[in-house]
């Protein structure tokens, strides 16, 4: 009884009973898709006769290899349902194609035929021609689309939350930058009547408005990038488990503080390889320049530079020996040491210790102060007299040197305080 419901082809005698072409215009005609596609001729039968297809709904359109074994009949309905719900609702895409198929199923068929099998291949191109690329903001620019893209949310505790005025789900502050910016699109509306200008006004509305959006997704982007947040909390303590860094000299910390407004250009390792690298620059010239020096000094060798660092090394202790020695003599000797700069200048014997240290701390030659001296007593002892008397002081005396050394003649008694 098997036997009686199965269909042959009547020109090849091959079993139809999946799929076959029945002629409308000759009774009893149907052949199979391999005959049909020959444009076999039976009979009163033509090539060029109308057809109606026959599905049974039992075969496969990727072979009896393919992975499932899909029906025609469940093709169809997958395509049905990818159209109604779209792609990604895998749950209700299963439930129009069959309680047979499950989700996974639905979504492992669908993408492994259809877009990354020959047919999607063949439909979906490499590269998209004609598509506009804007080429002034390269990915992770200031004004980059790729900004916009949304972040995870903060692994922090809600106590900090409520301290951050952060709300983790929306991964939204309370206070954003720049907090009135919608103000820019709450109140606008296309109406039907809107002249181009007006339009052309609201569109530049809303790309002011995208911008700010941009600049606040930026400002995150760093913040997580630089690890401002726990620094803002005060949890950016080293961690035991991070590898020891090198310590970071005081040029460094400075350049580094300059250099703070590259931060918005750059990510974090990129910044932090810049800096190593300007570190191993310096290192390498160093190196390069000891190298020279050891040029410069007949060595050619490595093994040689360990003996000529050695001899160096007793040279420059023996200078520092002998300037020790110096200094503790310079201090045994007293003030000999102290008025070295003018003790072999004329009119030094004629000074007192005092008048020894002022010349010393002026910079001034005995000489010229015995002069000066000389010239502030007798003006002094004229006017004393009542004799009326103009101050011939020499030019290289300026007012601060007649400052100090009327003070100091007056602190030793030579004048009175009225007369200076």
């Amino acid at each position: 009884m098997a036997e009686l419901g199965k269909k042959y082809c009547v020109y090849c005698l091959a079993e139809v009973s999946p799929l076959r072409f029945r002629c409308t215009e000759c009774q009893d005609i149907e052949l199979c898709p391999e005959c049909f596609s020959a444009g076999a001729e039976i009979g009163h039968h033509r090539r060029y006769h109308g057809y109606q297809l026959v599905d049974g709904g039992r075969f496969t359109l990727w072979g009896p290899e393919a992975e499932g074994g899909w029906t025609s009949r469940e093709e169809q309905l997958l395509l049905d349902a990818i159209e109604q719900f779209g792609f990604g609702n895998w749950e209700d895409m299963a439930a129009h194609v069959g309680a047979s198929r499950t989700p996974q199923e639905v979504m492992e068929h669908y993408v492994s035929m259809y877009i990354h099998g020959n047919l999607g291949k063949a439909c979906i191109p490499d590269t998209i021609p004609n598509r506009v690329t804007d080429h002034t903001c390269p990915s992770g620019g200031p004004l980059s689309p790729s900004l916009t893209t949304p972040l995870p949310p903060l692994d922090i505790s809600v106590a900090e939350q409520q301290q951050l005025g952060y709300m983790p789900l929306r991964d939204d502050y309370e206070i954003e930058y720049d907090q009135d910016a919608e103000t820019l699109i709450s109140g606008l509306s296309v109406n039907y009547d809107d002249e181009d200008v007006e339009i052309e006004l609201k569109r530049a509305h809303v790309d002011m408005y995208v911008r700010k959006l941009r600049e606040r997704q930026r400002r995150k982007n760093i913040a997580r990038d630089y690890n401002l947040v726990p620094a803002f909390l005060g949890k950016d303590k080293k961690d035991k488990e991070r590898p020891a860094k090198r310590k970071i000299t005081k040029e460094e910390k400075e350049l580094r503080l300059k250099l703070r407004p590259l931060y918005q250009f750059m990510s974090c390792k990129e910044f932090d390889d810049l800096f190593e690298n300007m570190h191993k620059e310096k290192m390498l010239r160093a190196k390069i320049r000891e190298l020279q020096r050891y040029r410069r000094n007949g060595i050619t060798k490595m093994e040689e530079s360990a003996e000529y660092e050695a001899a160096r090394h007793k040279r420059e202790k023996r200078k520092e020996n002998k300037s020790a020695a110096g200094a503790r003599r310079g201090r045994e000797d007293g003030k000999d040491g102290e008025f070295a700069a003018i003790e072999n200048l004329p009119g030094f014997e004629l000074l007192s210790d005092r008048e020894k240290v002022l010349c010393s701390s002026l910079n001034l030659s005995p000489a010229r102060y015995v002069t000066v001296k000389t010239i502030i007593i007798k003006d002094h002892l004229q006017k004393r007299q009542g004799i009326p008397s103009k101050s011939r002081l020499p030019s290289y005396l300026d007012k601060v040197l007649k400052k100090r050394i009327l003070n100091f003649l007056t602190e030793s008694g030579w004048i009175s305080r009225d007369a200076s």
